[in-house]
């Protein structure tokens, strides 16, 4: 009987959705800033022999998340919430998932993006030269990262 053999994940096959988009999940091509840095502190007591200071960690941040999607005609789930944070102010934070699956469709990871919010929409440059889609992006600022191995 022969071993498996384990290969690497794609980083092509995900699914992005949150609670207040009108059909849950979002057709995006393209997330990005799923990073978290964790902020050291240095410490040297006035009285220590020892010349360096001691490190321990501190506080813990995330990066913006960029999602990236083409425009469909009647799709305003990046409008609308953008819409939502700049003029209701009351109900603008919301939970996105970001799921990442294997070529059979099987979860591998999930992130989950907490009390998240958009806080840029960027809208396509126009050219009557050009030869592509129009694309849209927003800017999702949150508070914290849930991260879960398999589903």
């Amino acid at each position: 009987m022969a071993d498996e053999v384990a290969y690497p994940i794609g980083k092509f096959y995900f699914e992005v959705s949150w609670e207040n988009a009108a059909n849950g999940s979002i057709i995006c091509s393209e997330v990005s800033g799923l990073n978290s840095t964790i902020e050291p502190i240095e410490y040297r007591d006035g009285k220590s022999e020892v010349f360096y200071p001691t490190k321990q960690p501190g506080l813990q941040s995330f990066d913006d998340i960029v999602l990236t999607k083409a425009i469909f005609e009647d799709d305003e789930d990046f409008k609308a919430w953008h819409d939502v944070v700049a003029i209701d102010r009351d109900e603008y934070r919301d939970t996105v998932t970001i799921v990442l699956n294997n070529e059979v469709g099987d979860i591998v990871m999930t992130w989950e993006l907490q009390n998240a919010w958009v806080s840029k929409w960027e809208m396509p440059d126009m050219n009557s030269t050009a030869n592509e889609l129009a694309v849209e992006k927003i800017t999702i600022v949150c508070e914290n990262i849930e991260t879960t191995i398999g589903g």
